[in-house]
């Protein structure tokens, strides 16, 4: 080893959340530890996620909820202003600085190093830093967590205007009279949705058949309707040829249609950290789309990854729980392998969309002898006294074969709450007929679950 080489445990390439969490665990098990973050530590979540556009999509709610006094408790006048969401927004991030995130890390004993980071064999890691290069030897090896970035369409155009990201759209102050939003999955439309409710008039643009197109159709139809009900432009199947930016506005060619707004929003995905990261010098693809693991989420030799670049899911509920794994890999401890069988998501609309597992199409791809189940939850005790203008479905697949769930969504007022005793059925394979015999409470929206189990035949 060089002298200009350093010796260390293991070196963590990402500080979001897989890698934040494995790094902190790390050190404190005794270990040197040296954690390598390019941006802020912490990652996208708390600065330009999950954080800050639920706390915009709360602000919505709220609104949302007022609109309904007329109909329900009397009469309200609303003046929606964007101004208190985005003043807790910097205060939950401390005004985009991450202090809240890296001391933490320095007090747990990492050594934390800000600079582009990658590969150079196995066990090393190269940064760049702002005052030079620093070459790093990890003995245990290296935990890969480099994340993803927003993903851009190739559109004519494009490139060239102040368009939004997910980065820049938790910086809003106000509201844009007119927003478009490219992409219908969930970022898209959970924040079409809030933009709408604090008086944007939004414009929302999908490429492909539905909203929503990974999960369930009829999770797909129950959003769609309660956006058009609220004053969504929602277009599907809409090819965005071109954009440009002149005089403040935005000018998009819909097909042979344009479409004029003050704002654009681009949310068409999410493509991961893994360019310039040396993922050649360990013998992986550089051109690779994810990282690809074991169910000790080992990539290689001396190399773990965690996070949405396993392509495992992009959500940081998986990071946390890979990093798990991940830690007590390096440390020898014994652990049950990965399992993503009972793995759960949850879109943030109005209605929210919960959901485990496999789809009904998923399912029938694997080959399961599906048997399917559905709820209207609008029909049930605690839909219709949550009052007018509610839209959702509950839906339960089981492999009738072996006669458990293997999926189930549940788009409802809470549905990421709810969608909890799914969640434990699925993973844990909770025999149906036990399910059935179990006590939902009166009047909640759990009780809509129960419909569902008692349509599935079997």
């Amino acid at each position: 080893m060089s002298a200009a080489e350093q010796a260390v445990d293991v070196v963590v390439l990402g500080l979001g959340a897989g890698g934040e969490h494995a790094a902190i665990k790390l050190a404190r098990a005794g270990l040197d530890v040296v954690g390598v973050e390019r941006d802020l530590v912490g990652g996208e979540c708390p600065f330009w996620g999950c954080t800050p556009s639920k706390l915009i999509i709360r602000g919505a709610h709220v609104l949302a909820e007022a609109r309904h006094v007329d109909e329900l408790a009397g009469r309200v006048t609303l003046e929606p202003d964007l101004g208190p969401t985005a003043r807790r927004v910097r205060e939950a991030n401390h005004d985009w600085t991450d202090d809240g995130h890296s001391a933490p890390l320095r007090e747990a004993g990492v050594r934390l190093v800000r600079g582009r980071g990658r590969l150079d064999g196995p066990g090393r890691v190269v940064v760049e830093t702002s005052s030079g290069t620093e070459t790093y030897v990890a003995t245990r090896g290296v935990v890969l967590a480099t994340g993803t970035e927003a993903a851009v369409p190739p559109i004519d155009g494009l490139a060239g205007t102040p368009y939004w990201t997910n980065k820049e759209v938790v910086h809003a102050t106000t509201a844009p009279a007119r927003l478009g939003v490219l992409g219908g999955g969930p970022i898209g439309a959970e924040l079409a949705q809030a933009f709408a409710r604090f008086g944007s008039a939004v414009t929302l643009l999908e490429a492909g058949p539905r909203l929503l197109g990974p999960e369930e159709p009829e999770a797909s139809a129950a959003v769609t309707a309660a956006f058009v009900r609220e004053g969504l432009d929602v277009r599907t199947g809409a090819e965005v040829r071109a954009v440009s930016h002149v005089d403040g506005v935005f000018r998009l060619r819909v097909g042979q249609e344009e479409v004029v707004v003050d704002q654009l929003l681009v949310a068409t995905g999410r493509r991961a950290n893994l360019r310039g990261t040396g993922l050649e010098t360990v013998g992986l693809d550089p051109e690779a789309d994810a990282v690809a693991v074991d169910d000790r989420l080992r990539a290689g030799e001396r190399l773990w990854a965690v996070g949405d670049i396993t392509g495992e899911g992009p959500y940081t509920h998986v990071a946390k729980y890979q990093a798990v794994g991940v830690v007590g890999d390096v440390l020898g401890h014994p652990a049950r392998p990965a399992d993503y069988r009972g793995l759960t998501r949850v879109t943030f609309t109005d209605p929210e969309v919960g959901a485990v597992g496999m789809t009904e199409e998923q399912a029938r791809a694997a080959g399961v002898d599906v048997r399917v189940g559905l709820a209207d939850v609008p029909r049930s005790s605690r839909g219709w006294m949550h009052g007018p203008g509610n839209e959702g479905v509950v839906k339960v697949v089981a492999d009738a074969a072996r006669g458990v769930l293997v999926g189930g969504t549940v788009v409802s007022p809470y549905g990421g709450e709810v969608m909890g005793l799914l969640s434990t059925a699925v993973h844990a394979e909770v025999p149906v007929d036990v399910l059935r015999g179990m006590h939902f409470p009166f009047p909640t929206f759990q009780r809509a679950v129960e419909t569902a189990l008692r349509d599935l035949d079997l």
